[in-house]
C-alpha cells in the first residue's frame, strides 16, 4: 500500500509509505486529508527534497453499465475502481421527459382551431447534427472521465491506456464510437494516451495470472472490471515483443510489474431527480407539488452524507428525501434505511455529486509476480 503525496503548490509527488506519511503528520511536515473519491493523501507544508517521479499508469476499461479503472506503477497497484454508470437511469429519465413534453404540447394546442391558427412555435434551431451524442452516452463519459481528473490530482500520471472498442458499420454514426472519440479528445489534455485492443490486454491478463469473473459482471467486487484497468496500466511496463535471430525468430513478453494489494473503491452517482415544474399529470387549482431537486426543508441536501438514529439504531447513509419533520436517509444502492426525525440527523461530509463506498480493506487480484 502507498499513501498518494503533492507538494504544497498542490503539483503530485510519488506516493510513499504509510508509516512515513504518518511521520510526517506527526511532526508537522503533512497534513493528512481525504478527496472527493475517499482516496486519503498527504499534502507537504514544506519544500519536497526531490520532485523527481516515476512513471505511473491509469488503465481505463470503458463499458456501458460498468467501467473500471485502476492506478499502476512498476512496483505497486495503488488504486482499483468499479464504476457504476448511470447510463439507464439516464435513458429511462429521457424517454420520460419526452412523454411529459408530448402531453404538455397536446394540452396547450387548442385542435378546434384550424392548423394555421394553432400555437405551434417555428424551430429554434436543427438538432438534426451528426455524430450527436446521447445524454446518457455522455453521463458515462462524464463520470469516467470526473474520475480519472480526481486521481491525476494526487498521483503523477504519465499516461492513460484506455481499451478500444470497434464498432460495427458506419462508425461516424455510432454512438460507442462517437463516444470513445468524445472521451480521448478530453483525456488526451490531460496527459498522454495510449489504446489497446481487447484481444491484447486478454493476452496480458492470461500471462500475468488475474482471473476475470465472467459469469456476472454486475457483480461489485475487482475481478469484474477493476481486473482489465490493471491490465491495460500493466501493458505499460510488460510489452508483447518480437524478435528474429539468424537461425529462428519467435516473440516473447518483455518488462516486468509487481501486483499488489489495493484499496478497491464503489462509485456511482447519486439518481436525484432534477426539479419538474411540470408533471406527468397536471394538479389541480394549477398549485404544483414539489418533486425533485437536492434541497431539502431541513438544511440539508440530497446526496449529504450523515449520521442518523432511529430509535436505538443508529446508521450512516446519504439523505435521499425529506418529509415535514423527517429525513429520509439511503444506503450506497439508494434503497431507505429509514426516515429519521431531522434533529437526530448529523451533517458528516456535504454533497459531491458522487456516492463512494470506499472498502477499508485490502484487495489482492493475483498472488503472483512477474
Amino acid at each position: 500500500m502507498r499513501v498518494p503525496v503533492i507538494s504544497a503548490n498542490n503539483i503530485p509527488l510519488m506516493p510513499t509509505k504509510p508509516s512515513r506519511a504518518r511521520r510526517w503528520i506527526k511532526t508537522g511536515i503533512a497534513i493528512g486529508k481525504f478527496n472527493k473519491l475517499g482516496i486519503f493523501y498527504v499534502q507537504l507544508t514544506c519544500v519536497p527534497s526531490d520532485t523527481q517521479t516515476q512513471e505511473i499508469v491509469i488503465g481505463l476499461d470503458p463499458g456501458k453499465m460498468f467501467s473500471g479503472v485502476a492506478v499502476q506503477s512498476q512496483k505497486y497497484t495503488l488504486q482499483m475502481l468499479h464504476l457504476v454508470l448511470p447510463f439507464k437511469t439516464i435513458k429511462d429519465r429521457m424517454k420520460q421527459r419526452s412523454m411529459m413534453r408530448r402531453g404538455r404540447r397536446g394540452r396547450r394546442i387548442n385542435r378546434k382551431l384550424s392548423f394555421s391558427k394553432r400555437s405551434h412555435r417555428q424551430a429554434r434551431f436543427d438538432n438534426r447534427r451528426s455524430s450527436k451524442l446521447p445524454p446518457s452516452i455522455r453521463a458515462n463519459k462524464d463520470l469516467e472521465y470526473r474520475t480519472i481528473t480526481l486521481l491525476c490530482e494526487i498521483y503523477p500520471v504519465k499516461t492513460i491506456v484506455i481499451e478500444e472498442v470497434e464498432a460495427r458499420g458506419n462508425k461516424s454514426f455510432s454512438p460507442v464510437m462517437v463516444g470513445q472519440r468524445y472521451q480521448i479528445n478530453r483525456l488526451s489534455e490531460l496527459t498522454n494516451v495510449e489504446l489497446k485492443k481487447g484481444w491484447e490486454a486478454s493476452n496480458l491478463r492470461q500471462y500475468l495470472g488475474l482471473h476475470k469473473e465472467k459469469s456476472d459482471k454486475s457483480l461489485q467486487i475487482p475481478e469484474t472490471h477493476a481486473v482489465d484497468a490493471v491490465t491495460l496500466a500493466c501493458s505499460e511496463f510488460v510489452k508483447y515483443q518480437t524478435w528474429n535471430d539468424i537461425k529462428n525468430h519467435g516473440a516473447s513478453w518483455v518488462g516486468n510489474v509487481t501486483i499488489t494489494n489495493a484499496q478497491f473503491t464503489i462509485l456511482r452517482r447519486p439518481p436525484i431527480s432534477r426539479r419538474q415544474l411540470h408533471l406527468m399529470v397536471p394538479s389541480k387549482g394549477g398549485n404544483r407539488r414539489k418533486y425533485g431537486g437536492t434541497t431539502t426543508r431541513h438544511g440539508f441536501r440530497k446526496g449529504d452524507f450523515v449520521e442518523a438514529t432511529q430509535g436505538k439504531k443508529t446508521f450512516f447513509g446519504w439523505v435521499s428525501g425529506d418529509t415535514e419533520k423527517q429525513v429520509s436517509v439511503s444506503d450506497c444502492n439508494w434503497k431507505r434505511l429509514g426516515q429519521c426525525t431531522a434533529k437526530k440527523v448529523r451533517l458528516i461530509k456535504r454533497y459531491t455529486g458522487l456516492i463512494v463506498l470506499s472498502t477499508r480493506k485490502m484487495f489482492n487480484l493475483t498472488t503472483s509476480s512477474h
